[in-house]
C-alpha cells in the first residue's frame, strides 16, 4: 500500500512549465506566425508576399493542431482513445457558423434579413430557437466553449461512471460521431443539410475576403495554438498532470488509494472537448464552410493518426503531427490523391515500428547513436510531459 501510494504520488515537485523544446515551438510558432502576416500584407509585387490562399491554408493547419492537442490531452495522458473528437471540432465550428450565416442579413440570394438563405428555400417560417442569440459575437463565443463542453459531459458521465475503457469506449466516441454526422445531414436539424453552412460574408463587420481578415484569423489561431499549449503543458508538469499518468498507467491503484478516477477523466474529457470547440470555431471562417462531413469518423481517426505520427504523451508531438500530416495531405491530395490513404497507412505503420516516440523522439534516437558524454542523463520515457 505504502509503495502504491509513493509509485502514484512520485516526482509531485512541478517541473517548469517551459523547457527548451516547449519554449522553442512557443516561440517559434509566434515568430513564424508574425512573419507570415507581416508578408502577406505586403503588395502583390513584392517577392516576399504570401498570397491569402496560402495564410489561410497555413491557418487551417494551426486549427487542426488545436485538435491534435486536445486529443493527446486525453489519449496522451490518461489512456482515453478517443475516436470521436471531430464531433467536438464541427460543434464548436457550426457554431461559429450560425453566427456567420446571420451576418449575411439581406446580401444573401434570398435577400431575407431574418433567415439564413437554406431556411427561406426550405420554406422556414421563422427562426429555430436554438438560432436566438446568434447574432451576438459574444454570445457565441461563450457558445463556442458551452456546447462542446455539455455535449462532452453528457457523453462522458455515464461512459466514466460506468468504467467503461479501452476499445470499448473509442467504438462508442466513434458511434457518436457517426450518429451526429448522420443527424447533422438531416435538413430538418435546422443546419442546412448535407450543404452545410457556407457563402459567409463578414466577420465583426470586416470581410472575410479582407487580407486584413484573413491575417487577422490566422494570428488568432496562431495566439490560440500557443495559448493552449502552454496551459495543456501547465496542467501536464503539475501534480494533476501526475494523477493523469497515475490513472493511465494504473487505474485501479489509483482509485484504491483514494482518487475519484471518473471525475478526474471527465474534467479532462470536457476540457479536452473545449479545445477542439475552440479549433473549429477558428477553423470555419477560414475555410468558408462547414457541413456534416467533419463528423465523418474517419476524420477524426486521421487525426489521432496525427497525434500517433508525432508522438503520443508529447504535446509538442501532436502539434507536429498535425502539421506534417497535413501538409503532406495537402501536396498528396493535389499531386496524387490516389495514393495518400496507402501513404498515410504506410507512414503510420513505418513509425510505429521504427519510431514508437514518433517524429518528435527522433532527436533523441540520433543522440544515442552519437559519441555519448560521461554521465549523461537518461532520455525521458514516452508519454512524459513534453
Amino acid at each position: 500500500m505504502e509503495n502504491t501510494t509513493a509509485d502514484v504520488r512520485t516526482g509531485l515537485e512541478q517541473e517548469p512549465v517551459f523547457d527548451k523544446q516547449s519554449g522553442c515551438l512557443v516561440l517559434g510558432l509566434l515568430i513564424f506566425a508574425s512573419a507570415i502576416v507581416s508578408c502577406s500584407l505586403l503588395p502583390s509585387a513584392s517577392p516576399l508576399h504570401v498570397s491569402s490562399y496560402v495564410v489561410s491554408l497555413l491557418g487551417k493547419y494551426l486549427c487542426f493542431a488545436i485538435l491534435a492537442l486536445s486529443i493527446d490531452l486525453v489519449w496522451g495522458y490518461l489512456g482515453i482513445l478517443s475516436l470521436g473528437h471531430g464531433a467536438f471540432f464541427g460543434m464548436g465550428g457550426y457554431v461559429m457558423g450560425m453566427h456567420l450565416m446571420r451576418q449575411i442579413g439581406g446580401q444573401g440570394v434570398y435577400a431575407n434579413p431574418e433567415l439564413p438563405d437554406f431556411m427561406v428555400f426550405l420554406n422556414w417560417k421563422e427562426l429555430p430557437w436554438y438560432w436566438w442569440g446568434s447574432d451576438s459575437f459574444v454570445f457565441i463565443c461563450v457558445l463556442v466553449i458551452l456546447v462542446p463542453a455539455l455535449a462532452a459531459l453528457i457523453f462522458g458521465w455515464p461512459a466514466f461512471r460506468s468504467r467503461v475503457s479501452g476499445v470499448y469506449l473509442s467504438i462508442i466516441t466513434q458511434a457518436m460521431t457517426f450518429a451526429l454526422m448522420l443527424a447533422f445531414f438531416r435538413n430538418e436539424m435546422g443546419f442546412g443539410g448535407n450543404n452545410g453552412l457556407t457563402d459567409f460574408k463578414t466577420l465583426l463587420g470586416v470581410s472575410l475576403q479582407s487580407k486584413w481578415m484573413i491575417a487577422g484569423l490566422f494570428m488568432a489561431s496562431a495566439l490560440a495554438l500557443a495559448l493552449i499549449y502552454v496551459l495543456c503543458r501547465a496542467a501536464t508538469v503539475s501534480k494533476l498532470g501526475r494523477v493523469f499518468i497515475a490513472v493511465r498507467d494504473a487505474e485501479s491503484r489509483t482509485r484504491f488509494i483514494g482518487y475519484r478516477v471518473e471525475h478526474v477523466k471527465l474534467a479532462a474529457f470536457v476540457c479536452s472537448a473545449v479545445i477542439a470547440g475552440i479549433g473549429g470555431a477558428l477553423y470555419v471562417p477560414q475555410v468558408g464552410i462547414i457541413n456534416p462531413n467533419v463528423f465523418q469518423p474517419l476524420f477524426s481517426v486521421e487525426m489521432v493518426v496525427c497525434v500517433a505520427l508525432g508522438g503520443r504523451g508529447r504535446l509538442c508531438g501532436a502539434v507536429l503531427g498535425a502539421l506534417v500530416v497535413n501538409l503532406l495531405k495537402t501536396w498528396f491530395t493535389t499531386a496524387l490523391p490516389e495514393v495518400w490513404l496507402f501513404f498515410l497507412g504506410a507512414l503510420f505503420v513505418l513509425v510505429t515500428l521504427f519510431l514508437p516516440d514518433g517524429l518528435i523522439g527522433v532527436p533523441a534516437r540520433l543522440r544515442r547513436f552519437g559519441p555519448r558524454k560521461g554521465g549523461d542523463a537518461p532520455e525521458h520515457p514516452a508519454g512524459g510531459p513534453l
